[in-house]
């Protein structure tokens, strides 16, 4: 079969997505009007009595973080900059940052046990992964690509805001990994452009932010972690463990998804894109471990609660995501908010 041709990420600034509460809700009415002192965004005790973990929350925290990214049609790029709003922002992210270390304060404190917790796979594994695999049928592979272009469309982006916060082998480690993820200076070999083919592959519609209004609240918080870390110096060892830990678990994940692209007959660019993952991100993680997180951990060793934590909150985000999707197909309903 001759190589679909590379499809081009329609990265024109999305759509605004609809709201889902108080929040997102009073976020978006904001978002539409001109940026200032003024605009009616939510107030402190809203964000308060928000789920932490809920739609509501996680996508006005969304609506934040993209202004960072390629911003909303019709809104006013001074928005990512206006107090109010970075005050906001500030509120929702210590309401999540606040219920992901309680959730994760079992967690160990050294880089070596949090790994070790993640690098050995149980013999039959019952994840989200393993269940595309084995049982997976194409409309599912379809829901799952989906909710992961959230992030694989801008694949990378939340992670390079690492780089002016390492020095050293940590600086250079993470660089060299993150040329790959840029395709080595290719623009046609960009992870995010394979995923676009994928998602070609697959009968998607590869505009940027096209399945935000489908994606779950989980999905939508896992994109917001690495966001969160990314855009915060003060968290830039938890950034390090999340790099890390989805280095780490990629290629054991990557080879059952090309497995299961290829059993349900996806297509050539859909079976690539995981294919491509499983060599590349094996060569990355042990770039990851002993570069970046050794080099980070040489040079700030006091970061090491924060880089379990990382791994940490990464698993813990992971294991929600797949928790309802599996719930939902084996009950037999869509996983997505709204089905394709």
């Amino acid at each position: 079969m001759k190589p679909a041709e590379p499809t081009d990420v329609r990265l024109n600034e999305p759509l605004l997505p609809t709201g889902r509460g108080e929040l997102s809700g009073r976020t978006l009415r904001a978002l539409r009007s001109r940026p200032g002192p003024e605009s009616a965004l939510p107030v402190d005790a809203a964000v308060h009595e928000a789920d932490a973990y809920g739609e509501d929350l996680h996508l006005a925290l969304y609506l934040c973080y993209e202004l960072h990214y390629c911003g909303f049609q019709g809104v006013d790029p001074a928005w990512e900059w206006q107090p109010a709003l970075l005050g906001l922002r500030a509120d929702l992210e210590r309401r999540f940052l606040d219920a992901l270390r309680r959730d994760t304060e079992d967690r160990p404190h050294s880089a070596d046990e949090a790994f070790d917790e993640i690098l050995v796979e149980p013999v039959n594994g019952t994840g989200l992964t393993h269940y595309l695999r084995d049982e997976g049928e194409l409309w599912q592979l379809r829901e799952y690509a989906a909710q992961r272009s959230l992030y694989h469309l801008k694949e990378a982006d939340p992670h390079l805001w690492v780089v002016p916060r390492l020095r050293g082998r940590a600086k250079a480690g993470m660089v060299a990994v993150e040329f790959d993820e840029y395709g080595g200076g290719r623009a046609d070999r960009m992870h995010s452009r394979l995923f676009a083919d994928l998602m070609t592959d697959l009968g998607l519609d590869t505009t940027y932010g096209r399945y935000v209004d489908a994606a779950t609240a989980e999905t939508l918080a896992s994109v917001n972690l690495m966001s969160m870390f990314g855009l915060h110096r003060a968290l830039r060892g938890a950034l390090v463990g999340h790099f890390a830990a989805v280095e780490v678990t990629s290629s054991p994940a990557s080879r059952r998804l090309a497995q299961a692209m290829r059993r349900t007959g996806a297509g050539d660019t859909a079976v690539h894109f995981y294919a491509e993952h499983v060599e590349a991100d094996a060569v990355h993680e042990q770039v990851v471990r002993r570069e970046v997180v050794g080099g980070l951990l040489e040079d700030e060793p006091w970061l090491e609660p924060d880089v379990a934590f990382g791994v940490a909150a990464t698993e813990l985000l992971d294991t929600l995501v797949g928790e309802r999707t599996l719930a939902a197909w084996r009950d037999g309903r869509t996983s997505l908010r709204t089905p394709l």
